[in-house]
């Protein structure tokens, strides 16, 4: 593709540079934790961002950071919070992010932030991690400061909801961002145990920093009469006693709850690990969990990051009903809410769980599954995306273009080690070639068309082997008048498949001609050219219209190789006319009375979509005829509207594909099984529209629709196999299709090959 003009990916991410005022491990706090995990999955998410960090300690408290820290914070000294600003405002950064709890703050109820964020003078971001329903004048004063300053982060739809009616913080303010969480494979809890001297156990557990309002008292409580019918049960209570309130108070809290064990004789059924676990242990315990229980005490508590975890781990949860827990519980959908302060209603849903493995299965289902929503990278995202467009307002000039993810390496062992002497095996069972399926035109069509592209691109002597295969492939497949067989068994015998099959003769004309344009030896070139000539006399024959728009695309690049040639441009318009045709044939003149409308080459769409107007897009660079570029870009505004779901790529399913009728009628289309051919097809017509049109709104949406393959998908499953290079045959309603034949690889590679070129 002649992408002049396009940067590689790295110089086209936009990096804005963000410094977070916070706490930070090795502090042991919940906030300091989050903060690190979020910078962590931010530079995974996208190495360039540079992330810096201002450390909040604790009075007088000296910790050992590593090189994120740049400037530290004495909580309680208002001067140093002036220096800090001073720093922030002399810095590089373009970006401020405050993750705010009252208590790590200085001044009665954390009042020296207010001073603070008047002495900074660059954008900020405040995350809140505590937020009352009914504040004191203070704690209002200090939010609605917060408010004046910038934007604000919450965790949940009802955080959101208490800021605009209790803070009378403007919608535009707030943006929900939820608590982030590790990834973690749903395991049994038996599979932890062992390691944890809990083997045949039924493990109860609750996590975190240990304080009265955790409410611990009421399950001990509750554990007689459980521990009779079941006797090898065990409450787990993990975790130290908050830092704050052992200064404050020192180890009262916890020496109550020691005493009431031994009070209701709980000797061997409590385990307290009084110490902070690193996140390896954490997960550990929760895994090992059977029932996860935050029997929290104060209704107003809006964040719960061990609550968050265990949804993660796909733990069956009681909890009581305070904010946070009601809402991410799905009101009881996700786990169980049990009365505040009432052992005899804990006792009651623990038992009804342990009676009811179903029920509690299913709960254990449901959590995990709105676990994936909170992992680590999706939140990272959506940071990412808000600094984006908060850097995007103060930024002067051109734009600059978001790609999601950190795309990975170019890689092509896998498509070698499909490819034999032959060619390219058709299939594969999982990750090795299926020889039994044998070798098909279509697949080593579009394996010549990216090794072409590839060596063009890094002149790669190894490709060479693979350019001469498949050119051997498709020359050894050409019939005397021009045609090719399609099918090619294990023992290298052609199968008759009687009518020519158009679209395998259209990519066949497609990557002959981009090998005659490529910058290959002069030989191969012309052993392509030899292909393309023979084969050209019989495009008359095609009438499907992914044929001819393959067709088109493949006399683009002869045409470029040779704008002498005779009559290549007419069969181009020839060919585009056709397309036209079809479209005003098929496309509807207005929407119907629900406000859809079919702008469409079919009265169907189905695979392969971004190839027609891909075809008239180039159609029209050849020949100026702007009613080519009208219909390329009424038909791809179409096709992104309907593909573009919620900022994702949501493919056309092929259980039916999407009919003009069923969709003008109900405005429904099939979902699954999603293919990677459709992918691509996306991303380079995005990117062939970015190359004409130079709006770089394709362009993003080339990188989008590129993020599909990394798991920005309706099943948020990576198609892309890192380890093995290649890529998997599909999505499925029930996953991914765990196969990784040669199409799904090839089609994978084009696409990332199109991103890295400047073709």
């Amino acid at each position: 593709m002649d992408f002049k003009g396009i940067k590689t990916l790295e110089e086209s991410i936009h990096k804005p540079r963000v410094i977070y005022v916070s706490t930070y491990p090795p502090r042991e706090c919940g906030i300091a934790t989050f903060t690190r995990d979020l910078t962590n999955a931010l530079g995974r998410f996208n190495p360039l961002i540079k992330s810096e960090l201002i450390a909040i300690n604790d009075n007088g408290a000296s910790y050992s950071y590593g090189p994120k820290v740049v400037f530290q914070i004495a909580q309680n000294d208002k001067e140093s919070y002036a220096a800090a600003a001073d720093f922030i405002n002399k810095s590089r950064s373009k970006i401020v992010n405050i993750q705010h709890e009252f208590g790590i703050f200085g001044g009665e109820d954390g009042e020296f932030i207010i001073d603070f964020l008047e002495l900074i003078k660059k954008p900020v971001v405040t995350t809140l991690h505590t937020l009352m329903p009914s504040p004191a004048e203070r704690k209002r004063k200090i939010i609605s400061a917060i408010a004046e300053k910038g934007l604000i982060v919450v965790m949940t739809e009802v955080a959101k909801r208490i800021l605009k009616e209790v803070y009378k913080v403007s919608d535009n303010k707030i943006t929900i961002i939820p608590h982030g969480v590790p990834f973690v494979h749903l395991r049994p809890s038996s599979s932890a145990k062992s390691d944890l001297g809990l083997k045949s156990k039924i493990v109860l557990s609750t996590v975190g920093l240990i304080n009265e309002n955790k409410g611990i008292e009421y399950v001990l409580s509750a554990l007689p009469c459980l521990i009779a019918k079941y006797p090898n049960l065990i409450y787990c209570i993990i975790g130290e006693t908050h830092p704050q309130v052992r200064r404050r108070e020192g180890e009262r809290y916890r020496q109550f709850l020691e005493g009431k064990v031994r009070e209701l004789n709980l000797e061997g059924y409590v385990r307290f690990e009084n110490r902070y676990l690193s996140l390896e242990e954490l997960l550990r315990y929760l895994i090992a969990t059977d029932i996860y229980l935050t029997p929290y005490l104060r209704e107003d508590q809006i964040a719960s990051g061990t609550l968050t975890y265990a949804l993660a781990c796909g733990k069956a949860i009681i909890s009581t009903p305070y904010l946070y827990a009601k809402e991410v519980l799905s009101y009881g959908e996700r786990g169980l809410l049990t009365k505040f302060r009432d052992s005899e209603s804990l006792a009651e849903n623990i038992e009804s769980l342990l009676d009811n493995p179903r029920v509690k299965k299913n709960l254990e289902r449901e959590a995990y599954k709105y676990g994936q929503n909170l992992i680590w990278p999706r939140v990272a995202k959506g940071y990412l995306n808000l600094f984006y467009h908060l850097a995007l307002e103060k930024k002067k000039g051109r734009q600059p273009i978001f790609f999601k993810k950190k795309k990975p390496p170019l890689k092509i062992t896998y498509l070698e080690m499909l490819t034999d002497n032959i060619g390219v095996v058709q299939h594969a069972l999982y990750s090795v070639q299926n020889r039994a399926t044998g070798y098909t035109l279509d697949d080593n069509a579009r394996a010549l068309i990216f090794a072409a592209r590839y060596y063009s691109h890094y002149h790669d002597e190894k490709s060479l082997r693979l350019v001469n295969t498949y050119l051997s492939f498709l020359y050894f497949s050409q019939k005397a008048n021009g045609n090719f067989y399609t099918l090619m068994d294990h023992n290298k015998n052609f199968l008759e498949s009687g009518e020519v099959e158009q679209d395998a003769y259209g990519r066949a004309l497609w990557a002959s001609g981009i090998t005659v344009s490529s910058n290959l030896h002069d030989n191969l070139k012309a052993t392509a050219k030899h292909i393309f000539d023979n084969a050209l006399k019989n495009i008359d024959t095609l009438r499907f219209p992914r044929a001819k728009a393959f067709a088109i695309i493949g006399l683009y690049y002869y045409q470029k190789a040779y704008p002498e040639a005779r009559g290549i441009q007419e069969k181009i318009e020839k060919l585009a006319d056709f397309l036209v045709q079809s479209f005003y044939k098929y496309s509807s003149p207005s929407p119907n009375s629900e406000g859809r409308n079919w702008k469409w080459f079919e009265d169907k769409i189905t695979y392969s979509n971004g190839r027609l107007p891909e075809a008239l897009f180039l159609a029209y660079k050849i020949t100026n005829n702007k009613t080519y570029l009208k219909v390329a870009e009424e038909s791809l505004s179409f096709l992104s509207d309907l593909l573009i779901m919620n900022g994702q790529l949501v493919l056309i399913g092929n259980k039916g594909w999407c009919q003009k009728e069923d969709y003008l009628a109900t405005g429904k289309r099939p979902l699954y099984d999603q293919q990677p051919v459709d992918a691509d097809s996306m991303v380079e017509v995005y990117l062939r529209a970015y190359q004409i049109t130079r709006e770089e709104d394709y362009y993003k949406k080339a990188l989008l629709s590129f993020s599909w393959f990394l798991g920005e998908n309706t099943k948020n499953e990576w198609l892309y196999d890192r380890i093995t290079g290649g890529c998997f045959d599909g999505l499925t309603e029930d996953g991914l299709n765990l196969n990784q034949g040669a199409e799904s690889t090839i089609v994978y590679l084009m696409a990332r090959l199109c991103l890295e070129s400047r073709w």
